[in-house]
């Protein structure tokens, strides 16, 4: 898939005020700093596209991002670690859920994983709330530079074995790196899959 042109389109802090235009949509997830950001603007070829901060918890409002007219990115806030009063953190998570169940061109979620790391609870606990509510997800192993690959892969497996291992089949499984761009051309080829199975709304209607 070649990607003529991403632009950001609205910041939404609830279903309501999502976008009208029922394009496609593919939503990024994930534990707070775990490169959502970095991810979004490697996929896209656009450093600047999604804002990226070193600050836990910065991406408070859903973002749309309308990629070649006809399908959307949207970055979710990430979940944990939220740098924002705990007042506003509980409503902050009940938009995301709201979204996720009730978004009906939603056609599928990217959970990103550290792959450094070690299955993380917070993880999991997201991860059994997809299986429950019959969600589609796909996993990408984030930050794959700052190791090596044989370690990228027995994290990979260890998330596997411990986290998936009821599941049959498993979810589709990537990693990545904003770096050195790995996993970029392979994540755009499911994209550019799942587009091409799904309707999409006549271009007249854009």
């Amino acid at each position: 898939m070649k990607i003529q042109s991403a632009v950001f389109e609205v910041s939404s802090p609830n279903l309501a005020l999502c976008p009208r235009l029922p394009l496609p949509e593919f939503a990024f997830i994930g534990r707070s700093n775990v490169g959502k950001s970095s991810l979004i603007n490697l996929l896209t070829g656009k450093n600047d596209l999604a804002k990226v901060s070193d600050l836990p918890g910065k991406t408070r409002l859903m973002n749309f991002f309308t990629i070649n007219r006809n399908w959307r990115l949207v970055d979710l806030p990430g979940y944990g670690y939220a740098h924002v009063a705990k007042s506003e953190r509980a409503d902050f998570n009940e938009a995301v859920a709201d979204y996720l169940q009730g978004r009906e061109n939603l056609i599928c979620i990217f959970v990103l994983i550290d792959s450094r790391l070690e299955p993380q609870a917070i993880d999991v606990d997201f991860i059994e709330w997809l299986v429950d509510t019959e969600i589609p997800f796909v996993l990408i192993f984030t930050k794959a530079d700052k190791q090596s690959l044989s370690q990228t892969q027995s994290s990979i497996a260890r998330f596997e074995r411990e986290v998936l291992a009821e599941l049959d089949p498993p979810p589709p499984m990537f990693a990545s790196s904003s770096k050195t761009k790995a996993g970029r051309k392979d994540i755009l080829k499911y994209i550019s899959e799942q587009l091409a199975e799904n309707p999409q709304p006549p271009s007249g209607a854009h």
